[in-house]
């Protein structure tokens, strides 16, 4: 179970780098099923719950900013 706790827990780092820009704070392994991430105590399947949330919001950025840039190609052609 502690290599899937640590696993979810740098997927999640990874999800959250790559929206916010920045590392979250206080990453803590409280037990086997609890972890403790900016502040605020989960259960494992939460923490997977909101990487899948963080994941689906990062890839509504990248579609805004592919939409952007082709939209900018268009205008320039």
């Amino acid at each position: 179970m502690q290599i899937t706790l640590e696993h979810a827990i740098h997927t999640y780092a990874d999800v959250y780098q790559r929206v916010y820009k920045r590392a979250p704070r206080n990453v803590h392994i409280l037990d086997s099923e609890w972890v403790m991430i900016n502040g605020a105590r989960m259960r494992i399947n939460e923490l997977e719950y909101l990487t899948q949330q963080l994941e689906h919001e990062y890839s509504k950025l990248l579609a805004q900013k592919r939409s952007l840039v082709n939209r900018l190609i268009n205008w320039f052609k």
